[in-house]
């Protein structure tokens, strides 16, 4: 199961730790959905998740200033006897002195931040849901080709990573070359990164590695990107038939979701580059509404229907 130090939590949304005699090291959150425990305090503990990381906004911090002291002992004594992994106060609010003494008596970890609670929610979450979604590594380059994820695949020495060094030079951004790790973080959303070994490099077979981010600067990477479009590279196959109008859709998928998928057949003389960015503002147009394949198709069913009525008059 993924899961994310706290260390790296705190680094990442820039929490202070308000129990630094607490060692977080060992700590880890393994699932992105967030907790507000302000029916746990208030008592009710039924369905409680405390695995989840805990999070103490405006409302709940009115409630426990209300309490008494001996209300306090008792309903954060219950509070922390559950394996929490940490508390957050939002708002650059501070717990009480009763609170702080219970939670370093259970060895949990007390965080601040200076955000508003559903801000930081929002934020943490989003991240979370990043972090650990599922994910799984394919065999592919991975290219930003006019804001559109464009995964290149096909065999291996097929010219993958040629294709993406000629996109590079033509202005577009490499996201990763050789393997692409796929994370599902919605049902319609893929996001490909790059393992931290290869970030940016791409290899050519007779030449070698070579630092993409080294040759042609920081705005020829880029460190994520949500995947688009699938484009497969095959052989040329003189006795397979290809598609030539792209009426229908072709999809591939990745950790249950679809993705729409072209097969290209690679010869001689074929400018993979262009094909690719062909590719990307065609599947950029359609998601805006225009499809050539159905343009051409209606015009083709205009004139066919003029013929008829000449025809008939």
């Amino acid at each position: 199961m993924a899961s994310v130090s706290l260390n790296r939590i705190i680094e990442k949304m820039k929490l202070e730790n308000l129990t630094p005699e607490i060692d977080v090291n060992h700590i880890r959150i393994n699932q992105p959905d967030v907790n507000r425990p302000a029916l746990q305090i208030s008592g009710y503990f039924e369905h409680f998740d405390a695995t989840r990381l805990q999070i103490i906004g405006f409302v709940e911090y009115t409630y426990m200033e209300s309490l008494t002291d001996e209300q306090r002992n008792e309903k954060y004594e219950k509070l922390m006897s559950y394996e929490i992994p940490c508390i957050v106060f939002s708002r650059d609010l501070r717990p009480d002195p009763i609170f702080m003494e219970k939670a370093i008596k259970h060895k949990i970890p007390i965080l601040s931040t200076k955000k508003s609670t559903s801000a930081f929610m929002a934020e943490i979450i989003r991240w979370l849901n990043v972090k650990l979604a599922p994910c799984i590594s394919v065999h592919g380059v991975l290219v930003d080709v006019y804001g559109e994820g464009v995964l290149i695949t096909g065999e291996s020495g097929i010219g993958k990573s040629e294709a993406a060094l000629e996109l590079v030079k033509r202005g577009h951004r490499l996201v990763t070359d050789d393997v692409v790790e796929l994370r599902k973080v919605s049902d319609d959303t893929l996001i490909g990164t790059a393992p931290d070994i290869t970030k940016h490099f791409i290899e050519l077979r007779g030449i070698g590695i070579v630092d993409i981010k080294a040759l042609f600067g920081a705005s020829s990477v880029k460190d994520t990107q949500q995947i688009d479009l699938v484009i497969r590279l095959e052989d040329w196959d003189k006795d397979k038939e290809y598609d030539r109008l792209g009426l229908e859709e072709n999809y591939t998928e990745y950790l249950g979701n679809k993705i729409v998928c072209h097969n290209i057949p690679i010869r001689p003389g074929r400018n993979l580059a262009i094909i690719c960015e062909s590719a990307a503002v065609n599947h950029r147009q359609k998601k805006m509404g225009y499809n050539a394949a159905q343009e051409l198709y209606a015009r083709v069913q205009n004139s066919l229907a003029k013929r008829r009525e000449e025809d008939e008059d």
